[in-house]
């Protein structure tokens, strides 16, 4: 291996820790112990992945999180989120703002790296799949991992692009929220069904009045409806 890994983190110890774990797993690293810092060097020495505490000194990690997905350059760049702060408020925070994974301090340097290596191999494509015509303008390019709206690209996270593609590979179906997050996270997941609904909303949101066509099964999960009209079939749940 041989991506990228940016590290925000002022805690000179833990820095040094998740660097040496990384480095073990045959990543490059480049260490930052304040947000500005990191911020300024994005564009010039643009990482693969970005391992980003919250608590900087300088500045707060989820504006640096808001600040690289507001970046269309950028956007892209998968973010794990590792932080004291466990409360689900901050949890579900970070995920609204385009967080990849969350992980809580104290934490297993073994299973950050397994983490980081997870969310990279979701990020990359994969060979031998196509483009799928959703319908009503809405294209998803799985070679490209892009997804258009009219021949516009919209700028979706990881996680959004996930559920998408999930929910377009069986239209009609319902896929439940644990199917989802496995889908997303697969047995690294450290999150809750809640989650699903935070990146659902932002999906919805991102494809305009086609995310309409994203329908909330009470109690079950979502579906992606077929094309100008809801579905009037019962549920089926994959």
């Amino acid at each position: 291996m041989n991506e990228l890994i940016a590290i925000v983190e002022d805690e000179d110890d833990i820095r040094a820790v998740v660097s040496a774990a990384l480095k073990k797993e045959r990543f490059r690293v480049r260490e930052y112990a304040e947000g500005k810092a990191f911020l300024s060097s994005l564009h010039k020495d643009t990482p693969d992945l970005v391992v980003l505490d919250i608590m900087l000194p300088d500045t707060d990690g989820f504006a640096i999180c808001r600040s690289i997905r507001g970046d269309r350059s950028v956007s892209s760049v998968p973010i794990i989120i590792l932080t004291a702060r466990a409360e689900e408020a901050d949890r579900v925070l970070g995920l609204e703002l385009g967080a990849d994974d969350y992980v809580v301090k104290p934490f297993s340097p073994k299973e950050l790296a397994a983490r980081v290596k997870a969310v990279l191999r979701r990020s990359s494509p994969e060979a031998g799949r196509s483009r799928i015509d959703v319908g009503d303008g809405l294209l998803i390019d799985m070679d490209k991992l892009e997804t258009y709206s009219d021949g516009k690209r919209l700028e979706l996270t990881q996680a959004e692009f996930r559920i998408l593609q999930l929910l377009a590979t069986r239209i009609g179906w319902v896929f439940s929220r644990e199917k989802i997050l496995d889908h997303l996270w697969g047995d690294e997941k450290n999150v809750t069904d809640r989650s699903v609904d935070v990146h659902v909303k932002h999906l919805r949101d991102k494809l305009g009045p086609a995310g309409q066509r994203i329908v909330n099964v009470r109690g079950v999960g979502y579906k992606l409806t077929g094309q100008g009209a809801a579905e009037q079939d019962a549920p089926r749940q994959k």
